[in-house]
């Protein structure tokens, strides 16, 4: 546990990341002195250093800031990492050698859950988007609350969000066993698809996990569970269990959806009443069922029906989520995070449920060569629901490459004929804005590197 009356500065090594970027910026307006080490500047860290966090981007420890060297001050640092940062590096080895106390994101979280009602936001799709939803449900009402999200917000213009409730909205990651560092008063469980199987080595193993993650939910607690995965749920006696989706018997369920001025309306059953006519504008069906999670969560916390209503007709999404680039009348550009086959199918689905039936092409990244490895085949399959497929290299974010994983082990498995694998740097001259119709960029790596540049070549309109 950090005594956090004594820390009087946080050094992030991988602050740029989107999980830890949130909790340098909390901790820098809270007073205190924080610095940190990336491998590149970015929007984030830029952001960062406006708030003045000092931010190294050499991996060599003459870069880090006098406060941080002085042995004297040994027991008012913090040293924080993730386990996207490799065991070598420098920085990360100089703080490790020099005795000084080191902490992963998760630490910091897991304490701050215990300080606060926590509402924890887990699974392997989604997390993001129904952590901003109800953020933004608790923060539009007057119950308020402090959010750590892991996307950037496009309400709040940020991945952090502080307010004076009690109330803290976080994810759970399942990654590395993380979220088992949390005590929330709330945990919501979005998806059970098999991820992350470096960890956990198969699927029952990590069902197991996420058991083990609703058993840190506090007594008398709540989990907030997708209907279609209630029945892999096991919960300790005194934790109270409801259920959320389109199926009736869902405690929260969605239905009568139509579409009325480019908005979605429908209507949503509760446990104890019936809510009409909800005004939902931001697209794509299965983000009905995300705002039916996060409604349930902000009613169990007092929002009321008011606010909620005022709330979701004003969500306007979290960046990298069906991020709408451009839509103009023959050419629209989405750009999502989607980074497993399940997600993947349902973006595309939800793309066609919105736009119709269009001539769609795909600029996707793997993610993690043994993820590539894991759904090869599964990565095939959803890309060959497209018109046109563009796979990059494997990002490798924190793994070293395994041999004979590479994209092509994707490609190889595609029926499509219309395939083709590209470097990053080529595909924005590629690209013919004559011939595109509906475009998108998928992946959880640097993908988004292509955004500015695709828009400029599909003639992106500059706003005043």
């Amino acid at each position: 546990m950090i005594d956090i009356e004594r820390v009087e500065g946080f050094y992030f090594v991988g602050t740029g990341g989107i999980g830890m970027s949130a909790l340098a910026l909390y901790y820098a307006e809270k007073g205190f002195i924080v610095a940190g080490y990336d491998r590149t500047q970015t929007l984030i860290t830029s952001s960062l250093q406006e708030h003045g966090c000092e931010i190294s981007f050499n991996d060599d420890p003459i870069t880090i800031p006098a406060f941080f060297t002085d042995r004297n001050n040994v027991s008012r640092i913090a040293v924080v990492y993730t386990p996207a940062i490799p065991a070598e590096n420098r920085i990360l080895s100089y703080f490790r050698d020099n005795g000084f106390r080191m902490f992963k994101r998760s630490d910091l979280l897991g304490m701050l859950s215990g300080q606060t009602d926590t509402i924890a936001v887990a699974g392997t799709h989604g997390k993001t988007t129904v952590s901003a939803m109800t953020a933004h449900l608790l923060q539009q009402s007057s119950i308020g609350c402090s959010a750590f999200l892991g996307g950037i917000s496009k309400n709040y213009n940020s991945n952090l969000i502080t307010g004076n409730s009690n109330y803290t909205v976080m994810e759970a990651d399942e990654y590395d066993r993380s979220f088992h560092r949390l005590k929330p008063l709330i945990a919501v469980v979005t998806a059970l698809d098999p991820d992350h199987l470096e960890v956990y080595g198969d699927h029952a193993a990590m069902i197991d996990a996420y058991n083990e993650f609703f058993r840190k939910i506090r007594p008398s607690g709540t989990l907030i569970c997708n209907y279609r995965i209630r029945e892999k749920a096991s919960l300790p006696a005194g934790i109270k269990l409801f259920t959320y989706g389109n199926e009736t018997e869902a405690d929260y369920s969605y239905f009568n959806v139509r579409k009325q001025q480019g908005q979605y309306v429908f209507n949503l059953k509760t446990p104890d009443r019936i809510l009409s006519d909800i005004v939902f504008s931001f697209p794509g069906i299965i983000n009905i069922e995300n705002l039916t999670a996060a409604v349930a969560a902000a009613l169990h916390c007092g929002v009321t029906e008011r606010e909620l209503r005022k709330a979701s007709a004003s969500f306007t999404g979290v960046r990298r989520r069906f991020d709408i680039r451009i839509n103009r009348p023959g050419l629209t550009y989405i750009d999502d995070y989607a980074h497993h086959p399940e997600e993947i199918r349902t973006f595309i689905a939800s793309v066609r449920e919105y736009f119709g039936e269009r001539r769609t092409t795909a600029i996707f990244q793997p993610h993690l060569f043994t993820r590539t490895r894991d759904h090869a085949d599964g990565f095939a399959a959803v890309l060959d629901t497209l018109d046109e497929v563009i796979i990059l290299p494997v990002y490798p974010a924190r793994e070293k490459p395994i041999p004979g994983i590479t994209s092509g082990m994707i490609l190889d498995r595609m029926k499509l004929v219309s395939k083709r694998l590209m470097k990053m740097e080529e595909i924005p001259e590629s690209i013919d804005p004559a011939r595109t119709d509906l475009i998108m960029t998928i992946g959880a790596g640097d993908i988004d590197r292509l955004v500015g540049p695709l828009e400029k070549r599909l003639g992106k309109e500059v706003q005043a």
